[in-house]
């Protein structure tokens, strides 16, 4: 009862190693072992570690995938088994064969897709355009067919109709009507008439002068008795009509409906399941948006669990935002001198208040695009920014925080870069490894001292194993010219990277810790007040930076977990200015884990966790710091505006020595091991990305 798939098999002739991907599983929560053999018979010298496979489910494994790897000789054939103690399985270690299908690539040459290459082309390069072509190309049909065939099925609908909660609360759906367009007002009513879920009401506030408007919602008033309508006698403004929309509610909670969008009919369904599952203040769905000319789904905004930091960067919320109505009084519902930014005020004073804030993993949400609409036209509203910063900037003066908030320039428009004060400047101690190198050495020291803008930092350089005069004399010349550099001599030891670091944290006499690869360099001469702002908050565990490769295409912005078993780093080789999905990649984001090569991290905190765990001696020991931390329910930060360069070699690969792959490889099981329930979900990552292979795509 052995299930299994090869997924990929690479040859590297440099290193003579093979690597095998794919996953077997067998019933019964049977064990499944790997080995390699040759056309002889004779096992072969392998190692592989476990991966999870997001793409495929396994109730009963978590770890279904493996990557295995063996060295190889030249015109030898060799064979996968896979056994458990009933059965065994045996399948050829052969190259998949490459196949080029032209009609396939044709089909997606039509004049949107030339001019959408043209506009990039013309905005990054033709460089950068090529590269994002050898990436692969994403039809714009490709999420809307996603989207319809993950929809739910009538025959689903008819069941969830019956369902019964022993939660039932009233759901207030709050809708501020002015002039809607006949047939986008409809498709609104409509979609709240067709919810599963019963217990709700309509309450609408009106300002229209058309008298179609008016009319149709006259009809639908008289279909369904829990339709209830204020008729405005005055325009309020979308503050203030919608406060007098508040004013008919009734329900236990509130959820904010646009008069021209609409939702899918399981979307009340599934808010109060999640209700259900948990007593959340206010919650908030994923949502796309729709092409009313194409009559296509397009744009998904599929979002993280709660993140402050996510949301003080932009409005990743938006839609469906419901609350519980006892937390809207209490926050003063909506605020017209925020009009055009409203909603976003409102979220940020909710979250402010909240003990939980939930999130539900599905696009319940449709964001119509239509002439002149925000969606489709984000210049056409400016106003609606500046209000986002004087809201966001409020957001900071009630919870006591010294930041300043900036609108980010064209064409980032709804966008915040947020500074947090480094008052009373305190020290941060800069910890550095270093084997050789001098030259490398010597570039990273020179950021520090003179591109660096903040200047009370010492710098502690950690030698291990070092032997040329030409090192050691550059230490001597460092430490008499500046008296804020120290060398530490780590002693003849083998490599082990996290008892490097421990050593020379232990040696700090900063508060603050920046632990920092010597193969880097500051480019923003702020980087590292940046970090450290956002490090002295008493809610925040570490903090990360934008780190380039010498070619500016990115090296690390934030890490996921739980990607093949392990952590990944998402844009991977992405051009410096490319935003990311959901503007991730320019933004400050929270995220599960950063990058060691820079981060920053409270002396204190890194005592109190144990600092980095030696037995990680080059693997994940950053990650499992951070992991540490979160457990602490410290947060951690990517900050997009801290710019390294990082020289790590952009070609490095898996050509390396079959003992140096098995070293990672059993690193990474004690990861696994170690931190088994919480790769198997980052609630920064969306549940919707199956594919590990590529990020951040349906």
């Amino acid at each position: 009862m052995i299930t299994y798939q090869i997924d990929s098999v690479q040859f590297f002739p440099k290193s003579q190693i093979c690597e095998v991907r794919g996953w077997a599983a067998g019933s019964e929560k049977q064990d499944i072992e790997l080995k390699v053999i040759d056309e002889s018979g004779k096992d072969i010298d392998q190692t592989f570690r476990r991966t999870i496979r997001r793409d495929i489910s396994f109730e009963t494994n978590l770890f279904p995938g493996f990557v295995l790897s063996f060295s190889y000789g030249k015109n030898r054939k060799y064979s996968l088994v896979f056994s458990t103690h009933m059965e065994c399985v045996k399948t050829p270690i052969e190259p998949a064969k490459k196949s080029f299908h032209p009609m396939k690539l044709l089909r997606t040459v039509n004049p949107d897709t030339l001019k959408r290459a043209v506009t990039y082309c013309r905005l990054n390069g033709l460089k950068a355009t090529l590269q994002k072509l050898s990436q692969g190309y994403t039809e714009p049909s490709a999420y809307h067919e996603w989207f319809l065939s993950q929809r739910i099925s009538e025959k689903e609908l008819q069941e969830q109709k019956k369902a019964v909660f022993p939660y039932s609360p009233r759901i207030s759906i709050i809708v501020p009507t002015y002039n809607t367009p006949e047939l986008y007002l409809k498709a609104m009513l409509d979609s709240v008439l067709e919810q599963t879920y019963s217990n709700w009401e309509l309450c609408i506030a009106d300002a229209s002068s058309s008298e179609t408007t008016r009319n149709v919602l006259h009809h639908y008033m008289k279909k369904d008795s829990r339709i209830r309508i204020n008729w405005l006698n005055e325009n309020y403004g979308i503050a203030g009509n919608t406060n007098k929309a508040f004013e008919l509610a009734t329900g236990d909670y509130c959820g904010l409906l646009d008069h021209d969008d609409f939702l899918e009919a399981d979307a009340l369904f599934e808010v109060v399941k999640k209700l259900n599952e948990s007593a959340c203040d206010c919650l908030y769905t994923d949502e796309d948006k729709f092409d009313s000319a194409k009559e296509m789904f397009v744009d998904p905004n599929l979002k993280p669990d709660f993140a402050i930091d996510s949301l003080r960067s932009h409005n990743y919320i938006t839609h469906f935002f419901v609350a519980k109505t006892d937390l809207l009084k209490e926050v003063g519902y909506e605020h017209s001198e925020f009009d055009g930014a409203q909603d976003y005020d409102l979220i940020l004073r909710c979250s402010e208040k909240a003990d939980c804030i939930g999130h539900i993993s599905r696009p319940l949400y449709h964001w119509r695009m239509s002439s002149g609409s925000t969606a489709e036209n984000p210049a056409q509203k400016m106003y609606c920014y500046e209000a986002g910063r004087k809201a966001l900037q409020e957001h900071f003066k009630r919870l006591n925080i010294d930041a300043e908030v900036e609108i980010m320039p064209k064409p980032y428009w709804g966008l915040y870069h947020v500074t947090y004060s480094t008052h009373d400047q305190p020290l941060v101690s800069i910890v550095i490894p270093n084997y050789e190198n001098r030259k490398v050495l010597e570039r990273c020291i020179d950021s520090l001292l003179h591109k660096n803008s903040y200047k009370n930092i010492e710098i502690i350089i950690v030698e291990n194993n070092s032997s040329s005069d030409e090192i050691f004399e550059y230490y001597r010349t460092l430490t008499q010219m500046h008296d804020n550099v120290r060398v530490l001599d780590y002693g003849k030891h083998e490599f082990n990277y996290s008892a490097i670091n421990n050593y020379g944290v232990a040696h700090c006499n900063g508060e603050y810790v920046l632990l920092l690869n010597n193969d880097t360099e500051i480019i923003n001469p702020d980087s590292i007040a940046e970090m450290l702002g956002i490090c002295m908050r008493a809610d925040v565990g570490a903090t990360g930076a934008k780190l380039l490769y010498s070619d500016n295409t990115v090296q690390h912005a934030g890490v996921l977990i739980g990607i093949e078993g392990t952590a990944a780093h998402p844009f991977l080789r992405k051009q410096k200015d490319d935003c990311g999905f959901m503007m991730r990649a320019v933004l400050n984001y929270n995220y599960s884990a950063v990058t060691g090569a820079c981060l920053m991290t409270k002396k204190s905190l890194f005592n109190e966790v144990g600092g980095l765990d030696e037995n990680l001696k080059v693997a994940f020991n950053d990650i499992d710091y951070c992991l540490k931390l979160r457990k602490r329910n410290k947060l951690v930060v990517y900050n997009a505006f801290s710019l390294w360069y990082h020289y790590e070699s952009v070609s490095r690969g898996y050509e390396d020595s079959i003992e140096k792959i098995r070293r990672f490889n059993n690193e990474t099981a004690k990861f696994q091991k170690t931190w088994k329930q919480e790769l198997s979900r980052d609630p920064y990552y969306n549940d919707n990305f199956k594919d590990d292979r590529y990020l951040f795509r349906v």
